[in-house]
């Protein structure tokens, strides 16, 4: 019944686990960035701005498409690894439409530090009145060492403005970091200030990824050469180490459910801190020395 759907993708997409059920719509091609050396979600595309016009009509086709069978989706997520960065007008002609066609709906999107900080105060609240409700932000790291080598892009000071920024415009905000980024070199002072830098922020949601070296990528060109990956048990310390870190000024909803999690864990910070950091800690207890997190088939 639903071969048919009219929009085209310029694939790969990708969009966070929680959006799984959304409709999803290119607000742009891959990632303005691009560079990041753990990555290669976009190496295959060249960074651009969809024209508003075509954009639009892809939301129109999705919105005739849906009235077909008496739905309607439960969210909009706009591709591609950050959206956020398109021009405030581009990304309002999206939002206008989306609320024609669907009502009052929550779209989401990928958002970088910079993308963040580009946006004026009074930009960020006029597209959340037009319908941008959440951003996903990969900050990875709270440290500077560890964002200069993984060519992130930003600094933690860079994460923190534009975090504290996007919140105060109204926009949830969901933020992941990113578990062995900095490898046994980097380890501890990777634990450290991601800490304190979530601590800073206290996003809406948290998460965390455990770091993969993907052949093709200039991280796995590391690893070949002799950079320290974390072993499973290690994954699972730096976890228990950045949970026990965490003084957040409000409540965060964790949810720790990616692919290349071994161990899905969830609830909310602070209420359930200490039994999440007491089961992680067991986990950690369990864990057989020496032996490294598997990496899922498509990565």
């Amino acid at each position: 019944m639903y071969y048919d759907f009219p929009i085209q993708y310029d694939e790969p997409v990708f969009r966070p686990p929680s959006e799984g059920r959304s409709l999803l719509i290119q607000q742009t091609i891959g990632c303005s960035n691009n560079k990041c050396t753990y990555c290669n979600m976009y190496r295959s595309k060249t960074y651009k701005e969809r024209n508003p016009s075509e954009v639009v009509e892809d939301i129109r086709k999705a919105g005739a498409y849906y009235r077909r069978f008496e739905m309607r989706p439960s969210k909009v997520f706009l591709c591609d690894g950050d959206a956020l960065g398109a021009p405030t007008e581009d990304i309002y002609k999206s939002l206008l439409a989306i609320r024609e066609e669907f009502g009052d709906i929550r779209v989401g999107v990928y958002a970088t530090a910079q993308n963040m900080l580009d946006k004026t105060d009074e930009e960020l609240r006029f597209l959340k009145e037009a319908g941008l409700g959440i951003c996903y932000l990969g900050m990875e790291s709270g440290c500077d060492k560890v964002l200069h080598m993984t060519v992130k892009g930003n600094t933690a000071q860079d994460m923190i403005d534009g975090s504290l920024k996007v919140m105060a415009a109204g926009m949830k905000l969901s933020v992941i970091a990113m578990l062995g980024l900095g490898g046994k070199k980097h380890t501890q002072t990777h634990v450290v200030e991601t800490a304190k830098v979530l601590s800073k922020i206290s996003p809406d949601y948290l998460s965390f990824l455990t770091t993969m070296a993907v052949e093709g990528t200039p991280y796995h060109r590391m690893v070949t050469r002799g950079f320290e990956m974390l072993t499973t048990k290690e994954i699972l310390g730096e976890m228990h180490d950045i949970l026990s870190g965490i003084q957040a000024s409000r409540e965060i909803l964790l949810r720790i459910n990616h692919v290349s999690n071994m161990y899905p864990i969830g609830g909310s910070l602070p209420q359930d801190q200490a039994t999440i950091i007491q089961q992680v800690k067991q986990w950690y207890n369990e864990a057989p020395v020496g032996t490294y997190p598997p990496k899922p088939s498509h990565m």
